[in-house]
């Protein structure tokens, strides 16, 4: 069989002819992502359960159109479900630190707030005027009249009694006394005490009578003035209530049927009338107004107004359907909301109209959408959003409430049910993480929509995803293209997915090559953009991200990096590796060495030795060494002892895809045959010595064309890779032309011993009937040379063991 490719196989061509339209401007239509149907009806299946737990994890690599996808599903849902209904925190007035919160229909929230702000400007002057009418004041001024008139009724009466007595109720500055009277003149107390006995006797007895009527009198006055107090009040009471029925009256009947609002407007009325007194006051503590406003002075006539206030949480004013919601920055209260402080007199200071809304609030009755991993570096908020799902309802505290260590007295606002259906967007690290630890995972995200990252192709799906690119720059407002340029974005799709016979739909690479290519086309003065600006945007990617591939090729011609192209040499090849630097990888060769030895039968792998190779590398060695024994020596032991390493490599060395250059090197340094230079070599292999395929062919392959065309080709040169590979080669242009000019070859092999044919120009060879390698062939050679090693190694046995001195016993006699 033939090893070398054509080059028809190392790239496959899109037919222009085959692109639905002339350009992509024949298409504008909507967006359409094929290749993710699976996703879709696991998406859709999600939306339709309405059973708790059936949440969605939406998972793939970022960039496939998953957030996309979803949300166009969750918006053509939310448009024919009901608008949820609105949410706003109210005072209470029982509970003055416990909001209440009431539910009203989709876009009333704002409503009521306005209906309540009127209501209390109309309370202010209705209560202002009220009081200061003249209906109030005639009947206060009767009850003030009607008291005094009474008191003063009682006092003469009183003065009456008493002047009958001979005793006189005088009012002095410091109140009212009694005192002995002569012809109806007090007398004074040196005259009082030059009179008789019996009359001094008589006349403190008439004293100390009248004194205790005066005090009786005094006992019926205070009572007298607790029912003014109380006829006033009830006179206060009855023009509040009279203005504030009227005013919440017109508030109420537009809540007619909404009992939760009826009875906060009536507990507000119930508070307002109460108030009633200094509804209308301003503070009265000395501080002058404008040093109050320039010190945030707390003016306790203003707290009593906001208590009437209406906190819309959520209004859905203008809404149409239910809420989708993509919450950016889900930290703990984003999600649930908080709790806002203003600093007053250097203290901060809430109230119910300084609680905020979440994420949950606004999306409660629809959709959230929220990415896994942001979520997760967000202290508390997963575990805060897992218990909103399993409770049912938003509890709004601050963080150190929620956890108790902050022991300050705040609100507590009332909770609100929740009912939302939550998407979060993840790759599936995240994803598989989650539901390995997280023993709550899985009964709340019942749901996975696993999104591809390639799609398969062909004419069919060629056509569909012409379709794809028309949407994406329709989407962008970019210029048509036309067939020639939409062809090789889908050839870069093929590239992309590294895979002839898939395509990527990864649509931000797609659509940063269309903007690329629009900027290329507009620079270039053309309305429609071809195929050479999609060239130019490609090639300046490649350009822009090629510093290091650069440099390293400057010091490869430099002779910094020993890297042989030309010539053959025993135990020395060059191996192939891909590099990726911040999302850009390309191919570069690396010189692999091998020595051997006769020893005890060990291959050393020198970078697992000093903590340089991984474990998937040193499986390959291991792998290897055992494929060596099982192949040269099944009947005998293995005397060798080799050592492989990766020369020049300075950092960690992965994989195994270098583990068939590294067996080709071996075998050439155990059987001192020299190999071609001018080939690299790539593949993995199994124990019987198949070769396997291995990631990043195209970048590998272009990574060595790229050193020889740096030095010139010589027409012997090429790459071996695994024949399991075919179907991913996406080659760059001009390898494919050097392939066809027969400048550089690609040889595709499904066996070691097929390599070894190529690297050491002739053939491996195969077991014969008597058991042995057919003569001249590589595979003799290095069972020869093996055999000499275990020849050698029995002689050194032998000879050791002869020249050991033998200990002699003495024989008693």
């Amino acid at each position: 069989m033939t090893t070398e490719l054509a080059p028809s196989d190392l790239y496959r061509r899109c037919d222009p002819a085959a692109i639905p339209f002339d350009t992509t401007a024949a298409h504008a239509g909507a967006l359409e992502i094929p290749g993710q149907g699976r996703a879709i009806d696991a998406a859709r299946f999600a939306i339709a359960m309405r059973r708790d737990g059936y949440n969605l994890f939406a998972l793939g690599p970022k960039g496939v159109g998953k957030e996309t996808i979803v949300r166009e599903l969750l918006e053509r849902e939310a448009a024919q479900q009901p608008t949820p209904a609105d949410w706003c925190h109210v005072y209470n007035f029982a509970e003055p630190h416990r909001p209440r919160v009431l539910r009203l229909p989709a876009g009333t929230a704002g409503t009521l707030r306005a209906d309540m702000a009127r209501a209390v400007a109309e309370l202010s002057t209705a209560m202002a005027a009220a009081f200061d009418g003249d209906e109030f004041r005639s009947r206060r001024h009767a009850l003030v009249r009607e008291a005094k008139q009474r008191e003063t009724a009682a006092l003469e009466a009183l003065q009456a009694r008493a002047r009958d007595r001979g005793v006189g109720v005088v009012r002095t500055d410091s109140g009212i006394v009694v005192a002995a009277l002569r012809d109806d003149q007090v007398i004074e107390p040196d005259e009082f005490e030059r009179l008789p006995a019996e009359e001094q006797a008589a006349r403190r007895a008439a004293l100390e009578a009248v004194g205790n009527e005066l005090s009786a009198m005094f006992n019926q006055v205070h009572e007298w003035v607790h029912a003014h107090a109380a006829a006033q009040q009830a006179l206060e009471r009855e023009i509040a209530e009279a203005v504030t029925r009227g005013v919440f009256d017109r508030v109420a009947a537009a809540y007619l049927a909404q009992p939760d609002v009826l009875a906060y407007l009536a507990e507000v009325a119930r508070d307002v009338v109460e108030q009633a007194a200094r509804f209308v006051g301003k503070p009265d503590d000395g501080v002058p107004e404008a040093l109050r406003q320039a010190l945030h002075v707390h003016d306790d006539a203003g707290e009593r107004l906001r208590r009437y206030e209406v906190n819309p949480l959520v209004d859905h004013a203008g809404a149409r359907g239910a809420p989708v919601v993509s919450e950016e920055n889900p930290t703990y209260a984003n999600l649930l909301g908080r709790i806002e402080h203003v600093s007053e007199m250097g203290a901060l200071v809430t109230n119910f109209t300084l609680i905020r809304a979440g994420a949950l609030h606004r999306a409660n009755g629809g959709y959230l959408l929220v990415d896994a991993l942001k979520l997760l570096q967000q202290p508390f908020a997963w575990e805060a959003l897992k218990r909103a799902l399993r409770t049912r309802e938003i509890r709004i505290e601050g963080l150190g409430q929620a956890l108790g260590v902050v022991p300050t007295v705040s609100l507590e606002p009332a909770p609100i049910p929740l009912d939302v259906k939550v998407v979060l967007f993840g790759d599936r690290n995240v994803y598989y993480l989650l539901a390995a630890v997280d023993p709550e995972f899985d009964d709340l995200f019942k749901v996975m929509a696993d999104f591809e990252s390639a799609m398969p192709r062909g004419p069919t799906a060629d056509a569909a995803y012409a379709t794809l690119v028309a949407g994406l720059a329709h989407e962008a407002g970019l210029r048509p293209f036309d067939r020639g340029a939409v062809a090789r974005v889908i050839e870069h799709a093929a590239r992309l997915a590294s895979d002839a016979h898939r395509l990527s739909i990864h649509l931000r690479s797609i659509a940063d090559v269309l903007c690329e290519a629009d900027a290329c086309a507009g620079a270039a003065g053309r309305a429609v953009a071809s195929a050479a600006d999609v060239e130019a945007a490609l090639a300046g990617q490649e350009r822009r991200a090629g510093r290091m591939r650069e440099r390293m090729l400057e010091e490869v011609t430099r002779g910094t990096l020993l890297i042989a192209t030309t010539g053959a040499a025993v135990g020395q090849l060059n191996g192939l590796s891909v590099i990726d630097v911040g999302g850009h990888a390309f191919g570069f060769p690396t010189r692999i060495s091998a020595r051997a030895r006769v020893g005890g039968g060990e291959v050393v792998d020198i970078e697992r030795e000093v903590a340089l190779g991984g474990p998937l590398h040193s499986k390959g060695v291991l792998i290897l060494a055992g494929l060596l024994g099982a192949r040269y020596a099944p009947h005998t032991p293995l005397a060798l002892s080799a050592s492989i390493v990766f020369e020049q490599s300075y950092g960690a060395v992965e994989g195994d895809s270098a583990s068939l250059a590294e067996l080709c090197v071996l075998l050439s340094a155990i059987g001192e045959v020299p190999v071609r230079q001018g080939l690299a070599i790539t593949g993995s292999i199994n124990q019987h010595g198949e070769v396997q395929a291995i990631g990043g062919v195209n970048e590998k392959i272009e990574g060595f064309f790229d050193v020889c065309s740096a030095r010139g080709l010589t027409g012997d040169q090429g790459v071996i890779i695994p024949r399991a590979n075919l179907a991913h080669l996406m080659l760059r242009a001009d390898v494919v032309a050097a392939v066809a000019a027969g400048r550089f070859h690609v040889h595709a092999v499904s066996d070691v011993d097929q390599a070894l044919a190529l690297i050491a120009d002739r053939p491996a060879g195969a077991r014969e009937a008597s058991g042995h390698f057919a003569r001249g062939t590589v595979n003799a050679q290095v069972e020869a040379r093996l055999a000499a090693f275990a020849d050698d190694a029995r002689r050194f046995a032998r000879d050791r063991g002869a020249a050991r001195p033998h200990r002699v016993s003495s024989l008693p006699n």
